[in-house]
């Protein structure tokens, strides 16, 4: 048997007491089903970039037009953190556009090589990852989930 899990609730509830005004960026299409979810929950809106991944360390990177929330913090999530080219890209054109720092969330926190020490250099407010992978970088606690579907599975 198996069950999907989302940490959508949990990434939600996060953002709610943490960061004020949030504006959710998902960084591609595939990424639109979690974001949007997210952004739901929290009560706040979202847009999702165009990507294409060049290679394993080098993306290309398209953000949305995302004028109409100039005053809101830019909440990066994304569902693998591995070698953070994409968050990396990501906040540099937000850097480059003048828009604060952000926030980068991934659910699992796998940081190839020094992937969370540039990423932690780069400038994001904070970067903050489920508790999938253990790191360093764990804020969101799914084990309430993971435990539930574990029992419900057994039962």
């Amino acid at each position: 048997p198996s069950r999907v899990l989302t940490a959508a609730p949990e990434i939600a509830a996060w953002v709610r007491g943490e960061v004020e005004r949030p504006v959710f960026l998902g960084p591609d299409a595939e990424s639109d089903q979690w974001v949007s979810r997210v952004a739901a929950l929290a009560g706040a809106p979202y847009a999702v970039a165009e990507k294409r991944r060049l290679g394993d360390r080098q993306v290309e990177l398209r953000l949305p037009r995302v004028e109409a929330w100039r005053g809101f913090t830019p909440v990066l999530v994304d569902d693998i953190i591995s070698t953070a080219a994409t968050m990396l890209e990501t906040l540099r054109q937000l850097k480059a556009a003048g828009w604060p720092a952000p926030y980068c969330i991934g659910v699992h926190a796998i940081f190839a090589g020094r992937a969370y020490e540039d990423l932690s250099a780069a400038g994001p407010a904070a970067v903050v990852t489920c508790n999938t992978v253990p790191h360093p970088s764990n804020r969101i606690d799914l084990s309430e989930s993971l435990s539930t579907a574990l029992s419900e599975m057994l039962l």
